[in-house]
């Protein structure tokens, strides 16, 4: 139901409101007054964000090295599988895990009686043959002694001279045939391909084995290598030579150096990241395979510029921008950026931002004039209010 007001009693009635507010304006040096204005204020300049001390950085001139991050597992540069190259029975096993090896040295045994016999009876065959030379030999020289004389055809002494050249042939077969059983058997020796260390051993003594099956693993470690992956817009500045610093997670504080060895000529289709594989030296052996790794490719020049942690940098398109805290405000300022330190985290603001300007690193949501307030210990003040 619609109730129509008369003219009179609405002005009657804006008048009333009219003399209320006059009323309160002339309190409004009070208490009540002071709040309400506070509270327009509040609304006026948008939401208020608590922060911690650890959510801002100040922008800081420091020297910064541009480079390619990489990270990745350090592994051995060498690691050779050691397989049974005949069938039979381990024996004299005498390395285990860690143990140190040079090359050609005897790890194990395989027992093989089949085979050490074949090269017996192989050897004693040679012994025949040669045996069977020269008594042909002999038989020769007595042919040609009677076949001189004239008291011997000379069919007789060209069979004479067939036998000697077919014994000889015999020789020659009975070796080779003892060659082959010789070096056979000598595969029953299980030796080390390299210096280096046992990483693993699969089999134990008096376990029977076949032909390709894996006994041990040994790896040389006075060189490591690392492969990682690199974003193809980043590819064309690594190159092959190119020094490399490492640190590990598992030494924090330990710088490690090395250089690029490979780069991959194709990226990955799926991934877009072209192959890196890095080398590093390890003569002292304290480096180990399998220790996670995190470095950069230094392949820029060191500069000095004033720079802000690298997550406090957002884009929208091709813009970037920081969240910088002036006057206890947020307030998105859009910066020119310049080289990359990603090892350390930071990147170079060439323009749009000076030093000393505090900055909001991985800001989430955030407002333009919002109030940003710092909390730490129980202790609530507004942040930036130096600029």
């Amino acid at each position: 139901m619609t109730i129509d007001i008369p003219r009179g009693r609405t002005l009657a009635r804006a008048s009333l409101a009219a003399v209320l507010a006059a009323g309160l304006a002339a309190c409004g040096g009070g208490e009540g007054g002071a709040t309400a204005e506070a509270a327009g204020d509040t609304t006026k300049a948008g939401p208020e964000i608590v922060l911690s001390p650890a959510d801002l950085a100040p922008a800081g001139t420091t020297q910064l090295q541009g480079g390619v991050a990489l990270t990745g597992s350090l592994e051995p540069f060498r690691v050779v599988q050691v397989k049974s190259q005949v069938p039979g029975v381990v024996a004299g096993l005498s390395v285990d895990r860690g143990s140190a090896v040079q090359q050609g040295q005897v790890l194990a045994r395989i027992e093989a009686q089949g085979i050490q016999s074949q090269a017996g009876g192989a050897a004693a065959q040679v012994a025949g043959a040669q045996a069977a030379l020269a008594q042909a030999n002999r038989q020769l020289e007595s042919a040609k002694t009677l076949y001189d004389a004239g008291a011997m055809s000379e069919i007789s002494y060209r069979a004479a001279e067939t036998q000697v050249q077919a014994a000889r042939a015999q020789v020659a077969a009975a070796r080779a045939a003892s060659a082959g059983a010789s070096e056979q058997a000598g595969r029953t020796r299980v030796v080390s391909p390299l210096t280096g260390r046992v990483s693993e051993r699969v089999v134990q003594s008096g376990e029977a084995v076949n032909v390709g099956q894996v006994l041990l693993t040994v790896v040389d470690s006075r060189a490591l290598e690392l492969r990682g992956q690199v974003p193809v817009e980043q590819a064309a500045a690594v190159r092959q030579g190119q020094p490399v610093e490492f640190t590990l997670n598992s030494q924090p504080g330990r710088t490690i150096r090395g250089t690029v060895s490979r780069v991959d000529p194709v990226a990955d289709a799926a991934t877009r990241q072209v192959g890196v594989t890095l080398s590093l030296p390890n003569a002292d052996g304290a480096l180990i395979g399998g220790l996670f790794a995190t470095g950069r490719v230094l392949t820029g020049t060191t500069t000095e510029a004033v720079a802000v942690p690298t997550a406090a940098v957002r884009t929208a398109g091709t813009e970037s921008f920081v969240w910088v805290v002036r006057n206890s405000r947020a307030e998105r300022r859009v910066v020119t950026l310049g080289d990359r330190d990603d090892a350390r985290g930071m990147v170079a603001v060439a323009q749009g931002l000076a030093a000393g300007e505090q900055v909001i690193v991985a800001p989430g949501e955030m407002e333009a004039g919002a109030r940003i307030v710092v909390r730490a210990a129980n202790n609530t003040a507004p942040a930036g209010g130096g600029r």
